[in-house]
């Protein structure tokens, strides 16, 4: 959803001269936000392959988020829907009774949440404004799943197989890829996100915020002087941590009147966090462990492979369908990255940017799109390199109308008034309500020169039902937007869902006998 970058778009091109999208969408573009700003708009229907409209359609745009969509695409190709993540623990030693006298080794396997977000049916819970937004959005919230849940079941499975007691150690095996350098970094063993979660509640003015965290792992240890102010009052919470992560320091103020605040705090160590993780959770269990619970995962120790060494304990994920709609949904950016490397391992690979010509191929081969309408360098939509054409994701969005997938896909993205980041616009009396699927993308700075923000890209591209079921596939976005404060911002992103509220009550209109059709235009090119 968000990334936040220093630069600024590039001066506007000259008007498109056959983007007639009438006055209605005319009047938001012309607002003065985006006097120097330009935008793009691509709608399709893909049972003909007839334009609705169009401006600026094979013109490259900064995209966001939006880049999730391709990233998602290819993942879901390669893994497939029902892909299911399974980490497996090796008893690496001698066992003897309920003795092992060696090492568990936990050999992760780049599954996104490990069980912290598994409902009781099973599927992958998620909010509108996500936990790993909390430092750069307001209104972020957790679910109320364990994020230690998955380990938690391991433990128990070992206590299960018959192990009491571990006379050795328990190791994280991270050997499954290599942590690209990208932001967020994905890692083989995640839990919650590799973030500690850091909830102050306001109590009475003058008095201390309430403080709660999670997931509470040794040596990790969090204290606040956040303080409770007057209703009405700043409400200005700042998060400093050790350089190991492990010391966390909350301070600032909360107003009486305000929602419980969360922050977060990055693990910096995921396999060191995982394993003292571990360690807790069968001691929950009823397993003793010899070895100090606290320290770094001793890797070195692990076996070249483990032929011979029993397997007690896995866990296994949802399919990877539920983590493709939370990545869509919440804008996952570290899921969204993640995916390049399981698709890299699917390959044999421990190189996550081997996942590009994976997504190359399947572009090129399978979905019959010419990737040069894309450029990509990561898989969140947050690098400079990221681009694409609003002709270029209309053709990815109709190659999933062909497919059996088509329904699971098209779902799988947010949904205007009801899913994940469409859940906040669209929220009352509006006629387009769970009739829009699609997926946003911002990049977003502050521009120093002018004291303001500089909203580089706010963009939308998904799918348009109209009352009769039938469905369109658009985009659009804009580049280069200004706005004086964060609720600009907020009215730019309103814009663009606007614009496709417009959209999408045009195509009810087409599709309705007693009412007239909007114009057909044809596609422009800049």
């Amino acid at each position: 959803m968000l990334a936040v970058v220093a630069g600024t778009a590039a001066a506007a091109p000259q008007k498109n001269p056959d983007g007639d999208l009438g006055p209605a969408i005319t009047a938001i573009m012309n607002k003065p936000a985006y006097r120097n700003a330009q935008w793009g708009l691509l709608e399709i229907d893909p049972e003909d392959g007839r334009v609705i409209h169009s401006q600026y359609p094979d013109q490259f745009f900064m995209p966001g988020s939006t880049v999730k969509v391709i990233t998602i695409s290819g993942a879901w190709h390669a893994l497939g829907p029902d892909h299911r993540f399974t980490t497996p623990v090796h008893a690496v030693g001698r066992l003897s009774g309920s003795t092992l006298t060696g090492n568990l080794a936990l050999v992760a396997q780049g599954d996104l949440t490990m069980g912290g977000r598994t409902k009781a049916d099973g599927s992958v819970d998620f909010t509108p404004i996500d936990h790993t937004y909390a430092d750069d959005i307001p209104g972020a919230t957790l679910t109320p799943e364990d994020p230690l849940a998955g380990l938690d079941q391991i433990a128990h499975q070992v206590r299960d197989s018959g192990i009491t007691t571990v006379d050795g150690d328990v190791v994280i095996d991270p050997r499954l890829f290599t942590p690209p350098p990208i932001n967020p970094q994905p890692t083989p063993l995640i839990i919650n996100d590799n973030v500690i979660d850091l909830l102050s509640t306001p109590t009475s003015p003058g008095q201390p915020a309430q403080l709660s965290w999670r997931p509470q792992v040794a040596p990790y240890r969090v204290t606040s002087t956040v303080r409770t102010v007057e209703a009405g009052g700043a409400t200005d919470i700042q998060v400093s941590a050790s350089p190991d992560g492990t010391d966390i320091t909350l301070t600032g103020t909360i107003a009486a009147d305000s929602a419980p605040a969360l922050k977060i705090s990055q693990v910096q160590d995921p396999n060191a966090f995982g394993r003292t993780a571990l360690i807790e959770a069968l001691g929950r269990a009823g397993v003793t462990v010899t070895a100090p619970p606290t320290g770094p995962n001793p890797d070195g120790t692990l076996p070249a492979s483990y032929a011979g060494d029993p397997q007690v304990a896995a866990y296994v994920s949802p399919p990877y369908r539920d983590y493709a709609k939370l990545i869509l949904n919440v804008s996952h950016n570290l899921g969204a990255n993640l995916a390049l490397c399981n698709i890299a391992v699917l390959q044999g690979s421990t190189n996550c940017f081997d996942g590009f010509p994976v997504i190359h191929d399947f572009l090129a081969h399978t979905a019959n799109v010419d990737p040069t309408q894309f450029q990509l360098a990561d898989g969140r939509g947050d690098v400079p390199v990221d681009r694409v054409t609003p002709a270029g994701l209309n053709q990815l969005l109709a190659y999933w109308l062909r497919t059996p997938d088509a329904d699971a896909f098209r779902t799988s993205l947010p949904i205007l008034g009801v899913s994940g980041t469409g859940a906040l616009y669209c929220t009352t009396d509006c006629p387009a309500k769970g009739k829009v699927f699609a997926k946003p993308g911002t990049i977003i700075g502050f521009d120093q020169l002018n004291q303001q923000l500089a909203i580089n890209a706010q963009t939308y591209a998904g799918y348009l039902e109209a009352d009769d079921g039938h469905l369109y596939t658009f985009f659009v976005g804009v580049n280069g937007a200004a706005a004086p404060d964060i609720q600009g911002f907020f009215d730019v992103n309103d814009d663009v869902d606007q614009i496709a509220v417009i959209l999408q009550q045009e195509a009810c209109a087409a599709h309705h006998p007693d009412r007239p059709h909007h114009k057909t235009v044809t596609a422009g090119r800049s």
